[in-house]
């Protein structure tokens, strides 16, 4: 699959075809986060570590975790497949198809991967004001409606017209 490339002519995808795609995405990685929160939650108050940030240790550990995996999971995603489960089901996928695996870490850490500091206050702030202005940024560049984690990894999002 990683082989398969989309169409050269394949127009771009709309920005609320992205949208829907991260969130479906959120959606299961949320309901992972909220499992994994409450598991920490039991963990350290069984060990008597929920004095830690004020009681935010669970949340700062569920959050690096999920954002964590959320990042390894576009990562491996894109590279093994050219999209994601969310992508997939909108009839998204990246183009070009065949971009080495560096490329698509680095589209990874740049988008998703400021998940990972939800959990800390202030940090959290900043990660929210990157991922929203991530979102205007493909708003405003037409045509290709490419954010910077895209042009960082030199990809664009495409209609698979397959």
């Amino acid at each position: 699959m990683a082989g398969t490339v989309p169409r050269p002519d394949a127009p771009p995808a709309e920005w609320w075809e992205r949208l829907a795609a991260r969130l479906i995405e959120a959606l299961v990685f949320g309901v992972f986060y909220y499992i994994l929160f409450i598991a920490l939650w039991g963990i350290f108050r069984t060990v008597g570590m929920m004095e830690v940030f004020e009681g935010r240790l669970p949340g700062v550990f569920a959050w690096l975790v999920a954002g964590l995996g959320y990042a390894g999971y576009d990562w491996w995603a894109h590279s093994r497949y050219g999209r994601t489960f969310g992508k997939a089901i909108m009839k998204i996928r990246l183009a070009p198809g065949d971009l080495p695996s560096r490329a698509l870490l680095k589209r990874a850490m740049v988008y998703p991967a400021p998940v990972m500091l939800m959990g800390i206050p202030v940090a959290n702030l900043l990660a929210g004001m990157l991922l929203f202005g991530v979102g205007l940024l493909i708003l405003i560049d037409k045509p290709l409606e490419r954010g910077p984690h895209d042009r960082l990894a030199g990809t664009r999002v495409v209609k698979d017209l397959r």
